[in-house]
């Protein structure tokens, strides 16, 4: 049966917005290709019409969830409004909500490791995100490239290690501490 290609677009999307919840909870090696196109509704033989390779569908879902990260700390920015954005975002981002939701959460702490690793596409879809992100605080917040470039790489480095650590108190110190540096 032919599909349309409105519909092949659904289905692509579909199994983008999978890998990038899958991805981002278990890694691109802890995740099989038809674990993914499953959970996108698809058949794992129509992988490959869809997609070049396994690496292509990560670079695709890993700039997904960071085009996501930053409408996000966007939005946080303008309901927050003025000078406190940026505060917002940082109470936001160094939750426990995020931190105990890596399928939802940052890419840049989820795939960072990966990307480095993996390098291409990935690596490329990171860096363009990062920037995005970098943009979105620094406009919120009012502070200059570097001064946000700081604040974005100690926000990523803390939920890195908050989730990382297997003692709850020290991941929740971890958080408030980074949280009260940032917004002091």
């Amino acid at each position: 049966m032919k599909v349309s290609r409105e519909q092949a677009r659904r289905n692509r999307e579909a199994v983008v917005e999978a890998a990038s919840r899958l991805f981002r909870a278990r890694g691109v090696e802890g995740v099989a290709i038809g674990e993914v196109m499953r959970a996108g509704g698809m058949t794992h033989g129509g992988f490959y019409n869809q997609f070049p390779s396994k690496d292509a569908l990560a670079a695709e879902a890993c700039a997904l969830a960071l085009e996501g990260s930053v409408a996000r700390w966007r939005s946080i920015a303008e309901e927050a409004g003025g000078a406190d954005g940026a505060k917002a975002i940082v109470r936001d981002y160094l939750s426990a909500r995020n931190r105990d939701a890596p399928e939802t959460g940052c890419a840049l702490v989820s795939l960072g490791a990966e990307a480095a690793r993996r390098g291409g596409g990935m690596a490329v879809a990171l860096r363009e995100g990062l920037d995005g992100l970098v943009d979105a605080y620094a406009a919120a917040g009012g502070v200059e490239r570097d001064a946000a470039l700081a604040a974005v790489a100690q926000m990523v480095g803390a939920m890195m290690l908050a989730r990382a650590v297997d003692d709850e108190a020290l991941s929740d110190r971890l958080l408030a501490a980074t949280r009260t540096a940032l917004t002091a």
